[in-house]
């Protein structure tokens, strides 16, 4: 079979069956290269406990853009690109990005700053000005992939990460802190309170609980109308704060059993009616009733 087959010819360009065949083994060479170089270096973040996983990822990424970069480049020599006319090419696609992929490549840029800053990475629990809550599972080309606590994939674009404030609950440490605010009534023993509220909080098995560092406190907040007030103030591990909203019922419900179980009163405002006699009724004359 006659490789050298003209499949394209326009002008001064040609395009044979074998150069194409080539493009193709290189296309899928590059793809295979990526997946393995990247699976590589998760299964060697996963045996060495010196590298972060995280950081494995940011890194395979990175190697996976390069790898793909230098994939079509080499593509493109093997289908007889001139490279002398680069820069009209360049050219052309800043037209179309002015007029049509300003996005696309806000985005990606957007994308590739994320990963060399690594401030958001694969694992961390983040919660978005525009109020998307859940834990980043994928850094892709044009968007990020985040894991709400109700299991919904919700797709953001890269650039609102950089454009728009974003609380990252696990950058530095995996541990959070949480406040569960809780009132008792007036003339409560606060030590003794403090004391079993405290010992409850430790006993729900998401607390970690170290001292100094990562203490379980009680803290008096303020008087309240018909209650003292105070905040429970618990750190929970990186597997609660991923779940805030089951974690936040599990220390409610313990602050109440232990309040109730040792006898201490949960107030709540009451309001007394007091109904006064001999209103005038619509036609002016008093109402006796």
């Amino acid at each position: 079979m006659n490789f050298d087959f003209n499949l394209i010819s326009v002008d001064e360009y040609t395009l044979t069956l074998f150069s194409l065949i080539k493009i193709i083994i290189v296309l899928i060479a590059g793809y295979f290269i990526s997946r393995a170089t990247q699976r590589s270096l998760m299964r060697f973040a996963k045996d060495n406990r010196r590298m972060d996983q995280r950081a494995a990822y940011s890194i395979g990424r990175i190697l996976h853009y390069a790898i793909i970069t230098i994939t079509l480049i080499i593509s493109l020599s093997f289908a007889g690109f001139n490279f002398t006319k680069l820069a009209l090419v360049a050219g052309a696609l800043s037209v179309g990005i002015g007029f049509g992929l300003q996005g696309i490549a806000n985005n990606f840029i957007s994308g590739v700053i994320m990963l060399f800053e690594r401030n958001i990475n694969v694992g961390d629990v983040v919660e978005l000005q525009s109020g998307t809550f859940g834990t980043i599972k994928e850094i892709n080309v044009r968007s990020t992939l985040i894991n709400t606590p109700d299991n919904m994939d919700v797709l953001v674009p890269n650039s609102e990460f950089l454009s728009a404030q974003v609380t990252n609950w696990t950058l530095r440490e995996g541990l959070v802190r949480f406040r569960i605010p809780f009132g008792v009534a007036y003339g409560t023993n606060k030590d003794n309170m403090r004391d079993i509220i405290i010992a409850a909080a430790n006993n729900v098995e998401t607390t970690v609980n170290i001292e100094p560092r990562y203490p379980t406190r009680v803290f008096m907040t303020g008087f309240g109308d018909s209650s003292l007030d105070f905040v429970l103030v618990v750190w929970v591990t990186h597997e609660a704060a991923q779940k805030p909203t089951k974690t936040k019922s599990a220390y409610f419900w313990a602050v109440e059993s232990a309040l109730t179980q040792h006898g201490f009163e949960i107030p709540f405002p009451q309001r007394d009616l007091h109904i006064r006699s001999g209103l005038r009724t619509a036609d002016g004359n008093k109402d006796l009733s």
